[in-house]
């Protein structure tokens, strides 16, 4: 996943809320869209509001809409034969104003289903389940019940479902609680600010937690404020027949998996977080990497990569160490072995440029032997496997995925099988016989977080003109 840096960038902000200014203006001047699913199928386009923030809808490194709320949306209108047009907006409020006056014909933005919007909105089927969260800095107030909030500078969206939530509290056991509530910041800003130390602490969804303490590892979760509930989208009161749509499209999605797959697409990688292992890697992004940059962009150019694909890759590898070594002889910063260096024409596997080069260079031929029926990105991610485990022991997984009725082509299906690799049950009749199978599984979660995380770094550092 490749996030857009645009939620963070603070003049880019006020420009940003200046521009939704005139956009709803215009949209109050805009005729009422109708709900009903045969209008929107005669009008050849769902008009969907948004929020253009990691969990929801953002820009990847091809310059392509992507985003969990955005495959979603894609997906059931699919299923109608219709076209999107996204409609950004920055607040909820504003989401939820527009959505009120008929100007679109649903919100997927990460909204829960709260009573409160009931009463104006009509929802689709749960798809996820957060749950929120108290979170501090870890070096700051340590609240661990909603007692220990008093007297602390706690900051959450005005009009949300955490504000509501700590309504709730306050006015049924918790009378001294008291907050801020903003309804012109996002979740992702306000927990920047809590990271700066500007608050104490903010109420943050869980889904929203798990990607940003990966950019901002200070981040610190305390406690759950409630049980777990479901995002929803929202749409139009009365729309009776886009809710059923949205209902039969949602059992059919479900039944194929497609919504589990979605949700591994952007969430798989960040389920395990390492406070060291992250905030190591941060510094070393200005200790280490520029040193190595140019090779890692020379490389990913001639290759067909993403530089800091490669240079994920690496730091997983070797730690952007070129005169790295393992018990088992693999050296250098890509970690080559000898025969496959040898293969590659690498002479010296600890010069970092041509273990660089040939690192991508080998990564490249693992690609190009895979199925044409791999598409991306799982192309690249079942080769970044491979790289790891061996192309041989990859055909074994695939020809067990298929075996099991799943789908070999899909890193999310092989990524289930792989670890039984390892079991005699399974490994003694495959041709390439045992592997630590749960290895690549675990190689390729860390180069993706490392991945994601470096690109999110890199643009803070563009934004305070700070370039390593």
């Amino acid at each position: 996943m490749y996030l857009n840096n645009m939620y963070l960038n603070k003049g880019l902000l006020l420009a940003t809320m200046a521009a939704l200014t005139g956009m709803l203006a215009a949209c109050q001047r805009e005729p009422a869209l109708s709900p009903d699913v045969q209008a929107i199928k005669d009008s050849g386009t769902l008009v969907v509001l948004t929020r253009n923030a990691p969990t929801t809808y953002f820009i990847d490194r091809d310059d392509q809409p992507v985003g969990f709320e955005h495959d979603l949306v894609m997906d059931f209108a699919a299923s109608l034969g219709v076209e999107v047009e996204f409609r950004l907006r920055h607040t909820i409020t504003e989401i939820q104003n527009e959505l009120a006056a008929g100007t679109a014909h649903l919100a997927a933005a990460g909204l829960t289903h709260l009573e409160s919007r009931a009463e104006h909105f009509s929802f689709g089927p749960g798809y996820y389940e957060v749950q929120q969260q108290v979170v501090c800095h870890r070096s700051g107030a340590q609240p661990r019940t909603v007692d220990d909030l008093a007297g602390l500078s706690l900051l959450v969206i005005g009009g949300s479902s955490y504000e509501e939530r700590l309504t709730r509290l306050r006015d049924t056991e918790y009378p001294d609680l008291t907050w801020d509530a903003d309804p012109s910041l996002s979740t992702e800003l306000i927990l920047q600010k809590v990271w700066e130390k500007e608050i104490d602490c903010t109420i943050a969804d869980s889904n929203i937690v798990a990607i940003n303490r990966r950019y901002f590892p200070e981040l610190s979760v305390m406690f759950p404020l409630n049980e777990p509930e479901e995002l929803a989208w929202l749409l139009p009161k009365g729309a009776d027949n886009l809710r059923d749509a949205l209902h039969a499209w949602y059992d059919d999605a479900n039944e194929a998996a497609r919504i589990t797959l979605v949700a591994a697409r952007y969430y798989a990688h960040v389920e395990i977080f390492d406070y060291v292992d992250t905030a190591r890697f941060i510094r070393r992004i200005d200790e280490r990497l520029p040193a190595y940059r140019a090779m890692f962009e020379e490389a990913g150019a001639q290759h067909g990569f993403d530089w800091r694909l490669l240079a994920a890759q690496a730091y997983q590898e070797s730690h952007w160490n070129p005169t790295a070594r393992s018990p088992t002889g693999v050296r250098g910063m890509m970690m080559l072995t000898l025969r496959t260096a040898g293969e590659l024409g690498v002479d010296n596997r600890l010069d970092a440029a041509q273990s660089i080069e040939g690192g991508a260079r080998y990564l490249a031929n693992l690609r190009s032997r895979l199925s044409e029926n791999i598409t991306e990105p799982d192309r690249t991610w079942i080769a970044l496997a491979a790289y790891n485990v061996g192309m041989g022991h990859i055909h074994d997984a695939r020809a067990l995925a298929a075996h099991k009725g799943k789908n070999p082509d899909s890193w999310l299906d092989l990524r289930e099988v792989l670890p039984r690799l390892s079991q005699p049950d399974y490994y003694r009749h495959l041709r390439y016989g045992y592997a630590r199978g749960s290895e690549p599984v675990h190689y390729l979660r860390r180069i993706r977080n490392y991945e994601d995380i470096l690109s999110q770094q890199l643009a803070l550092r563009e934004d305070t003109g700070e370039a390593p």
